[in-house]
């Protein structure tokens, strides 16, 4: 159950994004309204599988898409999205942390929104030895087949422990 005084929509930007993988075991069905979207400040770089946000300068982007969950769900799709990115709040441990952002619609407009953004550690990690992705765009970046498949078994929470 989720204790966060806010039920914000999702900002959604590899595998949970629909028409992926993710979306289709943890998403579908589940939401309300989901609808294109983008956040600025984030880079995105392009890990084994899939994609790591992080903060970035002002002026960079994210594309993905708003994802509110069903008010009925709201709590069991948060919980599940948190097991899938292995996101426990406080935990040295986390790949990834869920945080409060400003998502950007189509129309212009802003909504707050929860991101999952690399957590400290990777972030450096990936600011010191990887390219973030031109465009910010994961589905734009490589193949659509590389982005389809979940990541195989052994990895804590189906996350490799650092980028490839």
């Amino acid at each position: 159950m989720t204790t966060e005084p806010e039920r914000l929509p999702f900002f959604v930007y590899g595998t949970l994004r629909p028409g992926e993988a993710n979306y289709a075991r943890t998403l579908h069905g589940r939401t309300a309204a989901e609808e294109p979207a983008h956040i600025r400040g984030a880079l995105l770089y392009d890990g084994p599988g899939f994609p790591y946000a992080t903060a970035g300068p002002a002026d960079a982007v994210v594309h993905g898409a708003l994802v509110l969950p069903r008010e009925g769900d709201y709590d069991a799709v948060c919980a599940d999205l948190d097991r899938l990115e292995g996101y426990v709040p406080g935990d040295p441990a986390n790949l990834y942390e869920r945080v409060r952002t400003e998502a950007v619609r189509a129309d212009g407009r802003t909504v707050r929104a929860w991101v999952y953004l690399a957590a400290a550690p990777l972030a450096a990690r990936l600011r010191a030895t990887a390219t973030p992705l031109a465009g910010g765009d994961w589905r734009g970046g490589t193949p659509a087949q590389d982005h389809r498949h979940p990541p195989g078994p052994g990895r804590r929470h189906g996350h490799r422990p650092h980028p490839g």
